[in-house]
């Protein structure tokens, strides 16, 4: 089965926070086993803050993906203490106890974070990037239960405007194949781990406007297995780790669009799932919205997984 997360929200100009210093102290909702979050290097510093919240000592499975390293994996174990918590340097990792991790990722890395609990269940935690242009993003990370849920869904919707001169987007897909036996997610063999969408954008007097289809994979469009995964999927001629919105709120960083020309500049974008890879896999959506100056706003799925029916089922 495939488990997805949904995801409901608005932003308005009171949504949109001024950059200052230290880490949000915004936590996950729940305490969960498995935490997942991304990271951006390119001109972006990137924190990811991961506390045991449970009474128990936790040893943690840190990994990293680097989409520009055809999505290579790194990773290595953490010890916490209860209720302890770190704060992961992307540009600098450590570990809990302050030693290297082993880790030294390239100046314009971006990708993956997860961490997944070997022992028991009892984490939170959030993400902070920092852009060099002075806006953040920060969210909490997606805490994803292991377990099945009995509700169905295959359609989410995320709401935009331009309040606060925003201009710009980072829509961000992470698919991933979680695994009970070893405590891992998997995400490098990206014709496995992907999902495929049908985009449409609704105005605000909800009429819609067609755009495309898209896959969501671990991808850029340098890597070689591009190609084998878009004739895998079928569904779409265009495939990669994040998008911009349209023509008038494209990517930071010049990724595709959800929608190519399409100037809606106020309302919302549906997208209704057609496929994905893995028997088992997970998806999880970032939306970030920024002006390219001082301000920036990013939010995540809500923690209710939802056990999705084959589609078209």
């Amino acid at each position: 089965m495939i488990r997805f997360l949904t995801l409901i929200f608005a932003f308005t100009a009171l949504a949109f926070v001024n950059v200052n210093a230290g880490i949000a102290v915004v936590e996950t909702d729940t305490a969960d086993r498995i935490l997942v979050g991304f990271f951006d290097l390119r001109d972006r510093e990137s924190f990811v803050q991961v506390t045991n919240n449970s009474n128990n000592t936790n040893n943690i499975h840190i990994q990293i993906f680097n989409v520009g390293n055809l999505c290579n994996e790194n990773n290595f174990f953490d010890d916490y203490t209860p209720n302890d918590t770190h704060v992961y340097n992307l540009r600098d990792i450590v570990t809990n106890d302050g030693n290297p991790s082993g880790i030294v990722l390239p100046s314009d890395a971006y990708g993956i974070f997860v961490a997944y609990t070997v022992d028991g269940e009892g984490v939170i935690g959030n993400l902070r990037i920092e852009d060099a242009n002075g806006y953040e993003y920060r969210t909490n990370l997606n805490g994803v239960q292991t377990q099945d849920q009995n509700s169905s869904l295959d359609v989410y919707t995320f709401n935009y405007n331009t309040e606060s001169g925003i201009n710009l987007s980072d829509i961000v897909g992470i698919g991933l194949d979680l695994s009970n036996a070893t405590q891992e997610a998997f995400a490098t063999d990206i014709t496995s781990y992907w999902a495929s969408f049908d985009i449409d954008i609704y105005d605000l007097n909800e009429v819609p406007f067609s755009c495309r289809n898209v896959i969501f994979a671990c991808t850029d469009q340098n890597n070689p297995l591009l190609e084998a995964l878009l004739e895998e999927s079928g569904d779409a001629s265009v495939a990669s780790f994040e998008y911009g919105i349209n023509e008038t709120i494209p990517s930071s960083k010049e990724a595709p669009l959800l929608c190519p020309n399409n100037i809606i500049s106020e309302g919302f974008v549906q997208l209704n799932l057609i496929n994905y890879g893995s028997l088992d896999e997970t998806f999880v959506l970032f939306v970030g919205l920024n002006n390219g100056n001082g301000r920036g706003s990013m939010d995540v799925m809500w923690q209710d997984n939802a056990e999705l029916p084959s589609p078209g089922g």
